[in-house]
């Protein structure tokens, strides 16, 4: 086993790897970009907010953009043999054979959406690539399940087959749930792991949000489906509503949001263009009808690299394997689950027999400092509070100068955990998109309104820069990221933005109340959803944005 570098010397007590304090380097994050591939489709799971932007000339199409983070992580994975070899050699036809879902002919939406991807034979090759070590799970689990076997391609819609894909609307994950979906249907979320890009949970919960759908929609799949896109009462309303006019209510018939609309002809695409391969002329990469992965429980937390190394295989590789865990380790309170290349699960499993639990992890002794907290020790060591009260018995958050605490610490820099939540960050916000780059900390009160409206740039860009949902909840303390072609100058004339909740008098008026902050009617308007031709009624309540320092 490796060991972290350490400048003081090495303490061992009983059987764990206790060490002194390390130094802690600073992360070097290459300049790898993100990646913005075009997918066909997202989904909002009972969000009304739509996440994926649509450009003007591909809006017709229904094409939508997701945010892929990372750069593709080349996995070696070889196929094994089978005790028996099967019947139908590659997972695509295997699906092939068992298409059953209903396909209307000459309708315009599915055409678009065909032709699309007819034109645009690299896109299924990069989602080949990324499907090759899940699809064969997933197409047994929907078999297991008795579920259509057309929602073996549903990933391709969502997410391009990617577990890393997010949108600006807080979807995460190959089945791109977003966060309130996710644990309703039991996807883990915590500071250590995310069960939405957990293939094996997402998986689960997808077929279990899916059933749950076409039981509601009485077995129709194609409202089941839209559903999945729209939210349920989204679609729920619209069948209400043709039959109220008399009309049909076939998904054919309903008024959709427009990229529900396309969603659900997407996937009716993919299944005609698969159904009828040689027709259509179009070659779907060769994809094994074999298991090329293992599950293997671990049974407790285990660092990321550490099992890396009982594998045979890269940090990244690892990750890219088992996407769910943001941290160096897998979650204290689990699961502890991995998917391993099945040629490497043997050597994985005799070599994690011989390590006990309390060495599958590197612990430091710290001495508490005066001034330090449980959660600027945990932030130190890329820990959380939770794990270190549970390792120290600690039944609240108080401790004292010169006690001494035990902490899980990572077997390697942090920056070779190179797919966790942090590192993806990280490389998020090194990509230059203009000439100046401003770090932000969070302060109390601050919204991501403020923070762009103080450097003039627009708040979507703020939220993507710094990988977060226009509307998600800022943190005390976080490091955002602006980019800015204004040289940043930070002097005592530089504005300084404070909100400002003005309660409405008798007699006020927009202009009033304008000229009295010295701001201008057309931004109390809007800051506010304010319609200016109607009047202010006394006790109503006015947002202000601010600069103190010209007040």
């Amino acid at each position: 086993m490796k060991f972290l570098l350490l400048s003081t010397a090495v303490v061992f007590i009983g059987g764990c790897n206790i060490t002194s304090e390390p130094q802690v380097e600073p992360i070097t994050v290459s300049e790898a970009g993100l990646q913005e591939d075009t997918c066909k489709g997202a989904s909002n799971k009972n969000n009304t907010e739509q996440f994926c932007e649509l450009s003007s000339n591909e809006a017709e199409e229904g094409v939508a953009k997701l945010i892929h983070p990372i750069e593709e992580i080349d996995i070696s994975l070889r196929t094994p043999e089978p005790e028996k070899p099967p019947v139908i050699d590659d997972v695509w036809i295997r699906i092939q054979n068992s298409l059953a879902l209903n396909i209307p002919q000459q309708e315009a939406r599915l055409e678009s959406q065909k032709k699309w991807y007819l034109r645009h034979p690299a896109y299924m090759q990069r989602v080949a690539k990324r499907a090759k070590p899940f699809l064969y799970y997933i197409v047994e689990r929907l078999e297991q399940e008795n579920m259509p076997i057309e929602l073996a391609l549903l990933p391709i819609v969502e997410s391009a087959f990617d577990p890393f894909a997010y949108s600006h609307g807080r979807a995460s994950g190959m089945w791109q749930f977003i966060p309130g979906t996710g644990t309703r249907f039991g996807m883990k979320q915590t500071w250590w792991y995310d069960g939405r890009r957990d293939v094996i949970a997402s998986t689960d919960g997808a077929i279990a949000y899916l059933k749950y759908l076409n039981k509601m929609f009485d077995g129709d799949w194609l409202h089941a489906l839209a559903a999945y896109n729209s939210g349920e009462g989204r679609v729920m309303r619209a069948i209400k509503k043709n039959k109220k006019l008399g009309k049909p209510t076939d998904f054919w018939s309903l008024a959709l949001p427009k990229e529900t609309r396309a969603y659900v002809p997407k996937l009716l695409a993919l299944a005609d263009i698969l159904k009828n391969q040689d027709t259509n002329k179009f070659q779907w990469p060769s994809i094994p009808n074999v298991p090329v992965l293992k599950k293997i429980d671990v049974g407790s937390q285990i660092d990321l690299a550490l099992a890396a190394n009982m594998a045979g295989i890269t940090i990244s590789e690892l990750q890219a394997l088992n996407p769910g865990y943001n941290r160096w380790a897998t979650d204290p309170d689990g699961p502890h689950t991995l998917f391993l290349p099945a040629d490497k699960a043997s050597q994985f499993k005799e070599s994690l027999a011989q390590t006990s639990q309390k060495d599958r992890l590197n612990w430091v002794r710290h001495k508490v400092k005066n001034g330090e907290s449980l959660g600027l020790i945990a932030k130190k060591y890329a820990s959380s509070i939770d794990v270190i009260k549970q390792l120290n018995s600690l039944r609240n958050n108080t401790i004292y100068v010169n006690d001494y605490i035990l902490v899980p610490v990572s077997l390697k820099s942090l920056h070779e955990y190179s797919l966790s939540a942090d590192q993806r960050l990280a490389k998020a916000q090194n990509i230059a998109r203009a000439e100046h780059k401003i770090t932000h900390t969070v302060s109390s009160g601050d919204t991501l309104w403020d923070i762009a409206m103080a450097h003039n740039v627009g708040v979507r860009n703020l939220a993507k820069w710094n990988k977060m949902a226009p509307t998600d909840p800022l943190k005390v303390g976080a490091k955002l990221v602006v980019w800015t072609d204004q040289v940043p100058v930070p002097n005592a004339n530089s504005p300084v933005i404070r909100n400002v909740v003005y309660t409405v008098r008798s007699g006020d008026s927009l202009a009033r109340i304008a000229d009295k902050f010295s701001v201008r009617v057309s931004d109390l308007a809007k800051w506010n959803n304010l319609n200016r031709k109607k009047y202010l009624q006394p006790g109503q309540k006015i947002k202000i944005k601010v600069d103190v320092t010209s007040t």
